[in-house]
C-alpha cells in the first residue's frame, strides 16, 4: 500500500455549490469521505459566498472569504455596511427591490436581498423557493438572462460607486466592494506560507463568482462542473 504524509506547503481551496455539493444541498457521504481522505494528503480550505451557518449546514467546517474561520475560530471578518455607509447601501437596496418589484416570474417566493458581512446576495426569485423553482427558475435564467440583465443595469446605475457584481449559483448574484471577491482570502492565508494553493470552481467564466481566484495568478486553477468531476480531479492530482 502506498503511503502519503501531508503537503503542508499546499493547500486545496474549494467552492461549495457545483464543486463539493449540488446547489445548496448537503454533501454526498462519498464525497464528505473523500475530502477527510484529502486532507491526510493536503490543506484543505473552502471560499463559498454564503454565511457559516449555511456553509456548515452543507459541509460541516472551515474558511471562507470575509469571514474566515481556522479550526473553528473566528480569524477574520469584514463588514459591507461599514465600507459602503449606510446612505449608499439603503439606496442600492431601495433600487433593487424596486427593480424587482417589475419582473414577471412563474413564481416569487421569500427573502430576495440577504444581508451577508461582506457581500448582498440578490435573488429575483427568492431564496426561500424549493428546489424544483430552484431548477424552474435556473432554466428560465438560461433562456431569458435574467440576472445577467439585472447585474447590467446595476452597473450602470452604480458606476462609480466601487461596486463589483458576480454571477454565481443558481438564482442569485453577489453585489460587493471592489476587491471583495474571493480573492480575499489569499491574503488571509497567505501567511501560512503555502507555496501552491490549488482552487477548485465551477463558475470560472467572466462574471462568475470563481473568475477572480480562479485567474489569479497565486492560484492553480481548476475549471469543474459537478461534486463528481471535482473528486477525480483531485484523486488524480494527489492520489496518483
Amino acid at each position: 500500500m502506498t503511503e502519503f504524509s501531508v503537503d503542508a506547503n499546499t493547500i486545496c481551496l474549494f467552492d461549495v455549490d457545483g464543486t463539493l455539493t449540488a446547489a445548496r444541498q448537503p454533501v454526498t457521504t462519498e464525497m464528505s469521505m473523500f475530502i477527510e481522505k484529502l486532507k491526510t494528503r493536503v490543506r484543505v480550505g473552502v471560499v463559498g459566498g454564503s454565511d457559516l451557518c449555511k456553509i456548515k449546514e452543507q459541509l460541516g467546517d472551515d474558511e471562507n472569504g470575509l469571514v474566515a474561520y481556522k479550526e473553528g475560530q473566528l480569524i477574520s471578518i469584514q463588514s459591507i455596511q461599514a465600507h459602503m455607509g449606510e446612505e449608499l447601501l439603503q439606496e442600492f437596496i431601495n433600487f433593487c427591490l424596486n427593480y424587482m418589484s417589475k419582473i414577471k416570474l412563474p413564481k416569487k417566493r421569500g427573502t430576495f436581498i440577504e444581508f451577508r458581512n461582506g457581500m448582498l446576495n440578490i435573488s429575483p426569485i427568492g431564496r426561500s423557493c424549493t428546489v424544483e423553482e430552484r431548477k424552474e427558475f435556473y432554466e428560465l435564467d438560461q433562456r431569458e438572462s435574467i440576472r445577467e440583465k439585472f447585474v447590467s443595469v446595476l452597473k450602470e446605475q452604480f458606476k462609480g460607486k466601487g461596486l463589483s457584481f458576480s454571477i454565481g449559483g443558481q438564482i442569485s448574484f453577489d453585489v460587493f466592494p471592489d476587491g471583495w471577491d474571493k480573492r480575499y482570502c489569499l491574503g488571509i492565508i497567505e501567511k501560512d506560507n503555502y507555496s501552491t494553493i490549488h482552487f477548485f470552481g465551477d463558475k470560472t467564466k467572466p462574471g462568475g463568482n470563481d473568475y477572480e481566484i480562479y485567474c489569479d495568478p497565486r492560484t492553480i486553477g481548476h475549471e469543474v462542473t459537478c461534486p463528481d468531476e471535482t473528486q477525480k480531479l483531485c484523486q488524480q492530482l494527489f492520489f496518483s
